[in-house]
């Protein structure tokens, strides 16, 4: 299959990726040091469409095709795996539901406001303290109806964005008697009473991206903040993590080239018996593996894009993509401290951080482990 871009992508790519170069590399070291948010990308970012990709036009957004998105969050691995990760988040999870489920309401009341860059960002939670990866038996977070609101009681974990967002969609059982029709998606705005949201996690890599656990203690939110029908949470979440896990392997993509490129320049500065170390057959086996693991990614990343953008089943495709390309950026950035040797081990060279920040990757939007159960309930369902 051919994944020769349009002229629209290519000059989607080169925007993105001078944003990148100029808004997030600079700051990628400090963000990660400081364990800051890089609040400039946000107000940069907004005005040229990168907070509202999967936003229609009406509602301020740029609303891009997939392949277009998972340019932009290459691109954005590239420049800063914590700003990368923070922008997929709100793009994927925190705008993406209220636009494919939302009422109009909500689209012209929160789109607008999350995607002009002015403002906060967008947020989900739905993983649980004692769950992990076992969304609809392990979800205890309720909802129930009392008048004309919703009462909202449990708490998450790894809430990405969580301090940084107008509001929270969160993933809650609606009807206690269980099953896959029993969890519904409510909109929760961060400064609503009974909303606390915890100090940030103190994390390995991505150290500029915030993460939180946040608690509800009677939380009221209007019955319209309701996303989608009541009852098709899971269905909703399962669709919306399809579209994330392009995006996780297309920002492991960015970091793996990060890492290729320090490599490949260090390589040809670096001096050892004599002459350049990219003059050894093992350094030029070590590139020309990055290199390839690199374009086998990008390309099966593109393919699931390209049959998302098609209207056609993606699920299987977009697992593939997400665990050959996390795992492949984590392959990429350990070679690129060994060719490094005792400076890849430093913080003085980026590849450091490239290898911490690729190690969640393989994490979030559903371990490895559960890539490796939906690629495989593919292949015995025929």
């Amino acid at each position: 299959m051919n994944f020769d871009l349009t002229e629209e992508q290519k000059i989607w790519k080169k925007i993105v990726h001078e944003f990148a170069e100029d808004v997030l590399r600079p700051k990628a070291r400090e963000v990660d040091e400081k364990e800051e948010f890089n609040w400039e990308a946000v107000r940069k970012g907004g005005p040229v469409g990168l907070l509202g990709m999967n936003i229609p036009e009406e509602y301020g957004g740029s609303n891009v095709d997939a392949i277009s998105n998972a340019i932009a969050m290459e691109e954005f691995g590239w420049g800063c795996g914590s700003t990368a990760l923070a922008f997929t988040a709100h793009n994927g999870l925190g705008t993406a539901p209220i636009a494919n489920y939302g009422s109009e309401e909500l689209k012209k009341k929160w789109s607008p406001l999350v995607a002009s860059g002015k403002n906060k960002l967008g947020s989900l939670a739905l993983t649980e303290p004692g769950a992990g990866s076992d969304i609809q038996g392990g979800m205890l977070t309720r909802a129930e109806k009392d008048g004309g609101e919703w009462v909202i009681n449990g708490s998450k974990m790894w809430n990405t964005n969580a301090s940084i967002a107008e509001y929270i969609i969160t993933l809650v059982r609606t009807d206690p008697k269980g099953g896959s029709k029993s969890l519904s998606m409510i909109l929760v705005p961060t400064d609503a009473k009974g909303l606390s949201i915890a100090p940030a996690e103190k994390k390995m890599g991505l150290r500029g991206s915030p993460t939180h656990g946040v608690t509800y203690d009677n939380v009221r939110v209007p019955l319209g903040n309701l996303i989608g029908p009541e009852g098709r949470g899971l269905q909703q979440t399962l669709a919306t993590l399809d579209a994330g896990r392009i995006s996780i392997g297309a920002i492991s993509i960015g970091l793996a080239r990060g890492a290729l490129e320090a490599s490949v320049a260090y390589a040809r500065e670096r001096k050892a018996f004599g002459q350049s170390i990219s003059e050894f057959q093992a350094i030029q086996f070590k590139i020309a593996n990055m290199e390839m693991e690199i374009e086998v990614a990008r390309n099966y990343i593109y393919k699931a894009a390209w049959l998302k953008d098609q209207g056609r089943p993606y699920s299987k495709e977009a697992a593939i993509a997400k665990l050959y390309a996390t795992e492949m950026a984590e392959r990429v950035t350990y070679e690129a401290i060994q060719i490094h040797g005792g400076y890849g081990y430093s913080r003085e060279y980026p590849v450091e951080r490239m290898y911490r920040d690729a190690r969640l990757m393989t994490i979030g939007e559903g371990t490895s482990e559960i890539q490796r159960l939906v690629i495989s309930r593919h292949v015995f369902a025929g």
